[in-house]
């Protein structure tokens, strides 16, 4: 059996919806409708004002809003939000999740929240439901101590970008040898992300952690590695990105 999954974007739940619940007025919020100078204010203002009755939109829709008349919220493809590769998925899902569950039922009035996940029983979502940001807290904080993430460790992540795929292959290997003399650290990758092009550059990434004692030296030494590598005449093209823990 073949079974292909489809995506969904915002114009796409916006028109079922429409056709779902044709009494509704539906409005949407993402980059796109958003982009003139009012426009945000105008689709808040006309939610606010019950002018429009469903507000689909990404995550923007979150972003300190308030408010009071909301009796439903829907958060789609939760899975997304956990399965994504960072080590601080699960604290921004929750964060996230808890956010929109607060736009449900304000003012004394109850709402009703209602998540899109394959997984219902994820720990995340679980904390969610019961609103146990402490319990979220103790167990990312755990993982992050067992799996050495921060902040037990400090992290450096850097990014080498060009538009020739070999040449940002090269480049990432030569830095990687160049980096093995580096002491009390510990270096993944490289590897390409999971968007490898962006704005006709390819995108790969080294990730080094570091603990114990001396790290302004050791960071310094890295620095002063890919100075190194960049001054070569064959990479002065290249841009090398060091970012020390990325947020």
């Amino acid at each position: 059996t073949y079974i292909k999954t489809k995506g969904f974007g915002t114009e796409q739940i916006e028109e079922e919806l429409s056709l779902h619940f044709p009494e509704a007025v539906v409005a949407r919020m993402d980059l796109d409708t958003t982009r003139g100078k009012h426009s945000y204010a105008r689709i808040i203002s006309d939610f606010e004002e019950n002018r429009v009755q469903i507000l689909v939109g990404t995550q923007m829709v979150t972003k300190g809003l308030d408010f009071d008349h909301v009796g439903l919220v829907g958060i789609l493809n939760a899975d997304a939000l956990l399965n994504y590769p960072d080590f601080r998925a699960f604290e921004r899902a929750y964060q996230l999740m808890a956010q929109v569950s607060g736009r449900a039922g304000r003012k004394g009035r109850r709402g009703l929240v209602v998540v899109q996940t394959s997984d219902p029983q994820h720990f995340i979502i679980e904390q969610v439901v019961k609103n146990d940001y402490e319990g979220m807290y103790e167990t990312e904080l755990a993982q992050r101590k067992q799996f050495r993430y921060p902040p037990f460790i400090r992290m450096i992540t850097i990014t080498i970008k060009h538009r020739d795929r070999d040449v940002v292959d090269k480049a990432s290997d030569v830095l990687v040898a160049a980096l093995a003399p580096v002491p009390d650290k510990l270096l993944l990758g490289p590897e390409y992300p999971l968007v490898q092009r962006i704005r006709n550059k390819y995108n790969k990434q080294i990730i080094l952690k570091m603990g114990g004692q001396n790290i302004k030296e050791r960071k310094e030494r890295i620095f002063e590695i890919i100075r190194e590598i960049h001054s070569q005449k064959e990479f002065r093209s290249v841009f090398f990105q060091p970012d020390v823990d990325p947020i």
